[in-house]
C-alpha cells in the first residue's frame, strides 16, 4: 500500500471498517445494562422502547455524521469536525475529555470486564485474589490481567494498522456470529410460553423499581406522564453507552481505502447490525426470564431480569437454558466480545491525539508516526493512562460522570453540519446527511432532551462531566503556549 501524504497507510477496507464499527460497539453492556433499564421503567414494552429509541438515535447520529466524514476524511475524526465548526478550543475540550476519561476509561472498564469473565474459566483471576496490598491500593489478579490485555493489544497495534484490523476482523466477526447463535439457541431451547405471557400481558404498565438495600424490600411505584419520560431518559444512559463508539471509525480517516464512501457505509452497516442484534437479544431475554423478580431469589430464574446477580443477565439466561456449561459458553462469548471491543477502541483513539499534537495542542511526540506508520507514542501514552485507571478502580465512576459530556459533544458535532453548510457551501460532499435537516435535528433534540433530564434529575452524572470538560480550558492555554503547530 502506498503511504498517504501524512505518512499513514490506507489499509482499512470496507469489511475492516464494518468490524471496527460493530466490534467497538459490542462490549459487555448488552449482557448487563437491561437489568438497570428494567428497574428504571419497570415494563417489557418500555424496556424494548428504550433500546429502540437508542437504536434510532444511534442510526440518526451515524447517518448525519456521515456527511462530516465524507467532507473531511482525516485522521482525528470528530476532533477535526469540531475544530472546523467551532475552532480549536472546543475541539481540544473534546480531545481532552476523550483522553482523560471517555476513551481511556472505556478501555479500563472493558479490560476489567474481560478479566472478570476470564475468572469464570480460571478462578485464579478474582478480585478477592489480592497480589499486593499497599493499604491505599490493592492490586488484584483481575487488575493484572486487565492491564496485561491492554498492553498486549497496544503492542499489536504498534505493529501497524493491518495487525489491528486482523484482530478486529477475527474477534468482531466471531462475536457477531456467536450473538446470532445465542439468539437461535435462546429461541429454540429457552423460550417459555408462560414467561412470554407473564412479561407481555401488561407490557406497558410502567413502574419505577427501587431496592431498599437495608431491608431488601422492593418498592414499586407507577410511572406516567413526565415521570415516565424522565424514567425513559435516565434508562437510556446505559443503552447509549452500550451503543457508543460507532463514530470511532472516523478517527482513522487517513488510513481508510476510499474513505469518503467507506466510512459512511461502514457506520450505516455496523450501527444497523448492532441495533438489530441488541433489540433481538432483549426479546430473547424476555422470553426466558421474568422481568420482575425477587432480589433474594435462590436462582437466576427467581431473581429475574431486574435483580439478576450483579446485573449479569447474559449469564442468568445461560444458567436457565443450560446450566453451568451454557454459563461457561456465555463467559467465553463475553471474553471475545470485550477483547475485540477493546482492540477497536485502542486502535482508534490515538489518531485523535495525533491530530491534536499536530495542531500544537498535545505533546509533540504524539504527532509522530513510528516505522509502522501508526502513532506509536500516542498508543503508548494511552496504554499507560488506561492502565493507571485500572489500578485506581475509579474508571466506572468516571464513565458515569461523562455521559453528559459525551452527548454534549455529539450534539455540537451534528450541529456542525448546519454550520459547515453555511461556512463551506461549495466544499465537495460526496455524501449528504439523509433526511437533512430533519434527521440531524431529530438527533439533536433527542440528545438535548436526555441532557436536560440529566442536569435536573441526575446531577451526579452531569455536573462532574461538565467540570471535567471545564478543567480542559486552562489546560488548552497551557499546551497552546508551549507547543507549536507541526506542519505536514
Amino acid at each position: 500500500m502506498a503511504e498517504t501524504s501524512t505518512g499513514f497507510k490506507r489499509e482499512i477496507k470496507l469489511f475492516d471498517a464494518v468490524m471496527l464499527v460493530a466490534g467497538s460497539m459490542i462490549g459487555s453492556g448488552i449482557f448487563i445494562v437491561s437489568a438497570d433499564i428494567g428497574r428504571s421503567v419497570g415494563s417489557t414494552g418500555y424496556l424494548l422502547l428504550v433500546w429502540a429509541l437508542t437504536g434510532l438515535m444511534t442510526l440518526a447520529g451515524a447517518l448525519s455524521y456521515g456527511e462530516l466524514t465524507s467532507l473531511m476524511p482525516k485522521a482525528g475524526g470528530q476532533y477535526v469536525y469540531l475544530r472546523e465548526s467551532y475552532g480549536k478550543l472546543v475541539a481540544f475540550l473534546y480531545g481532552w475529555t476523550l483522553f482523560l476519561v471517555i476513551q481511556s476509561g472505556t478501555i479500563a472498564a472493558v479490560a476489567v470486564a474481560f478479566a472478570r469473565f476470564t475468572g469464570v474459566l480460571v478462578p485464579w483471576f478474582s478480585e478477592d485474589n489480592v497480589l499486593l496490598d499497599l493499604g491505599f491500593l490493592q492490586f488484584t489478579s483481575v487488575q493484572l490481567l486487565a492491564i496485561a490485555s491492554i498492553v498486549l493489544l497496544t503492542l499489536i497495534n504498534q505493529q501497524g494498522v493491518k495487525n489491528g484490523t486482523i484482530i478486529q476482523n477475527i474477534f468482531g466477526s466471531t462475536k457477531i456470529i456467536a450473538l446470532f447463535a445465542l439468539l437461535g439457541f435462546g429461541l429454540l431451547l429457552g423460550t417459555s410460553p408462560e414467561i412470554i405471557d407473564l412479561n407481555f400481558s401488561n407490557m406497558w404498565d410502567a413502574q419505577s423499581v427501587v431496592l431498599d438495600k437495608q431491608t431488601n424490600e422492593v418498592v414499586r411505584a407507577p410511572l406516567a406522564g413526565w415521570a415516565l419520560m424522565v424514567g425513559i431518559g435516565t434508562a437510556m444512559i446505559g443503552s447509549l453507552f452500550s451503543s457508543d463508539a460507532w463514530n470511532n471509525i472516523g478517527f482513522s480517516g487517513d488510513e481508510i481505502v476510499n474513505p469518503k464512501r467507506t466510512i459512511v457505509l461502514s457506520m450505516a452497516i455496523g450501527t444497523g447490525v448492532v441495533t438489530l442484534l441488541y433489540i433481538l437479544i432483549n426479546v430473547v431475554y424476555l422470553t426466558i426470564l421474568p422481568l420482575n423478580g425477587d432480589p433474594a431469589g435462590a436462582d437466576a430464574f427467581s431473581r429475574g431480569i431486574q435483580f439478576a446477580s450483579n446485573d449479569r443477565i447474559g449469564t442468568a439466561v445461560a444458567e436457565v437454558i443450560g446450566g453451568a456449561p451454557a454459563t461457561i459458553a456465555i463467559a467465553i462469548l463475553i471474553m471475545i466480545s470485550t477483547f475485540g471491543c477493546n482492540n477497536g477502541v485502542i486502535l482508534s483513539a490515538p489518531r485523535v491525539y495525533y491530530a491534536m499534537a499536530k495542531d500544537g495542542l498535545f505533546f509533540p511526540s504524539m504527532a509522530r508516526l513510528n516505522k509502522n506508520a501508526v502513532p506509536g507514542a500516542a498508543l503508548a501514552i494511552q496504554c499507560v493512562w488506561a492502565s493507571m485507571l485500572c489500578l485506581s478502580g475509579r474508571y466506572s465512576d468516571l464513565l458515569d460522570y461523562v455521559i453528559f459530556a459525551v452527548l454534549l459533544f455529539y450534539i455540537l458535532t451534528i450541529a456542525g453540519i448546519f454550520i459547515l453548510r453555511r461556512t463551506m457551501p461549495d466544499a465537495p460532499r460526496p455524501y449528504k446527511a439523509i433526511g437533512y435537516p430533519v434527521l440531524p435535528a431529530l438527533y439533536i433534540l433527542m440528545a438535548s432532551f436526555i441532557c436536560i433530564i440529566l442536569l435536573i434529575y441526575k446531577p451526579n452524572y452531569s455536573w462532574p462531566g461538565l467540570i471535567l470538560v471545564g478543567v480542559g480550558i486552562p489546560v488548552y492555554y497551557f499546551f497552546g503556549k508551549r507547543f507549536r503547530k507541526i506542519e505536514e
